[in-house]
């Protein structure tokens, strides 16, 4: 039986309703300006640049299913600030520190998350995995 990669695709396809944009600060911080009366760095405007838009999903990161804990045993839980941006497999590479910003929803009936829409993601891991289908990118939650 071959695998059926088109009804894979199908089936993602219909997860990915979160309109995302991923940007990208292309000099990083070498380009920012010493504020001498706050001591920070501030970034010149514009320091982002658009490197993608199109459809994907942002989603809290899921934990592994595998085995119940033992009575009394300490698990250690990820951070409520990691998510999962799932793309599709010919956005472009992303790398640690771009920004992806959930813009909108075109999911019948409004986005999955409503509290989504509008927040701001950094890359943390940009290698959890690429797949035939689709690309997933840890991300945390900066906004």
């Amino acid at each position: 039986m071959a695998f059926d990669v088109d009804g894979v695709r199908r089936v993602v396809g219909r997860l990915m309703d979160d309109k995302l944009e991923a940007w990208r600060d292309s000099a990083g911080r070498t380009d920012d300006v010493l504020d001498e009366t706050t001591g920070k760095l501030v970034p010149p405007t514009p320091d982002e640049e658009l490197v993608w838009d199109g459809l994907g999903a942002v989603m809290p990161l899921g934990r592994p299913a595998i085995t119940q804990p033992v009575e009394g045993a300490v698990a250690v839980e990820p951070p409520t600030t990691d998510y999962q941006a799932v793309l599709p497999v010919d956005a472009p590479a992303l790398r640690r520190d771009d920004v992806i910003r959930v813009a909108g929803s075109v999911r019948p009936g409004g986005p999955r998350d409503p509290l989504l829409i509008g927040r701001r993601f950094r890359v943390s891991d940009e290698a959890v995995g690429t797949y035939s289908v689709v690309r997933i990118v840890r991300v945390q939650v900066i906004g």
